[in-house]
């Protein structure tokens, strides 16, 4: 099972590094302007393949990608200094314009996995781009809040001394300052945590409350601040997210996806639950929200629909 990741910076690398690790795929190809920076990542990642799993890690071109299953996009314009956010956008969707063909025509039947940050409204281009070669917007999914996801289930589990696979809880909406925690939602062994708490005797303030939705919306800034970038945490997003892709898992998993069949939302590209097969995004599932929840989704999804409208990508 080939797997191509186009864009080899530090979130296209750790995403391969994770691959190798969790042992997702037979065959990743590295694709990036900077061909000698691709062969160093690859080589890189290969030599530690003998203390993980037996896969082949190379660099190559946009035609090394035929026969590729999933492409990861990691590619993308940089925000320089003082530009303004739809200058930024702009740009970006000159670089998609060229490489989400460039990759479908050689891996006209893979998947588009996009982690390149805005995700949401880089996922809207890249089906955008995507839908002019018949490619459905099921098959080009964004990472999404998979990691916004991950850092809630991990905080409440921190909070209530329960390993965090066994926490269920959502952040959907814009991967962003807007995204929204649906605390309404969230549950421990089947309970609210309201009633999770009492059973187990172990509190939660409403102070302790605004701390962890704090520390989940400004994990990025904290760890941009402390080592200038996120990588490590994306790279095993993208790996579990691959390795549902390529086995065809069925999983519940907060992507980025064009949605279709959800009031209010329709034909915006941003994080519900999704549940997530072979082909790509097969099915939203909108949650039950109380009325702040909602209220603050109508918000997020306003903010992406300005965006995709200033860049006269108007929802389909």
């Amino acid at each position: 099972m080939k797997i191509g990741i186009v864009g080899c910076g530090m979130v296209g690398s750790a995403s391969a590094f994770a691959l190798v690790m969790r042992g997702v795929g037979r065959e990743i190809v590295l694709v990036d302007l900077n061909r000698i920076r691709a062969e160093a990542e690859a080589n890189d990642i290969y030599h530690a393949v003998p203390f993980a799993h037996p896969l082949t890690v190379r660099a190559g071109d946009y035609p090394d990608l035929a026969g590729a299953r999933v492409v990861v996009i990691a590619a993308g314009a940089a925000q320089r200094p003082g530009e303004p956010r739809l200058q930024l956008l702009q740009r970006n969707a000159a670089v998609f314009a060229q490489v989400v063909p460039a990759i479908l025509t050689h891996a006209p039947d893979a998947v588009l996995v996009v982690v390149s940050n805005p995700v949401d409204i880089l996922t809207h281009m890249a089906a955008h781009f995507a839908a002019a070669l018949g490619v459905p917007p099921a098959r080009v999914l964004g990472s999404g809040t998979m990691l916004d996801t991950a850092r809630f289930r991990a905080l409440l589990g921190r909070h209530f001394g329960v390993d965090a696979q066994h926490v269920h809880a959502y952040v959907i909406g814009e991967h962003g300052d807007s995204e929204v925690l649906t605390w309404s939602q969230a549950a421990i062994a089947g309970l609210p945590l309201d009633e999770f708490s009492r059973v187990a005797g172990t509190g939660l303030t409403p102070e302790e409350k605004c701390q962890l939705d704090g520390n989940v919306r400004g994990a990025a800034y904290q760890i941009i601040a402390g080592k200038g970038a996120t990588y490590y945490g994306i790279g095993s997003a993208v790996a579990r997210l691959l390795d549902v892709l390529l086995h065809d898992q069925r999983a519940i998993l907060t992507v980025s996806c064009r949605i279709a069949g959800v009031a209010r939302l329709e034909g915006l590209t941003l994080s519900l639950p999704h549940l997530v097969g072979g082909r790509g995004a097969m099915t939203a599932i909108p949650l039950r929200l109380d009325a702040g929840e909602q209220q603050a989704l109508d918000r997020s999804a306003g903010v992406l629909r300005a965006a995709i409208q200033e860049l006269s990508l108007e929802p389909a």
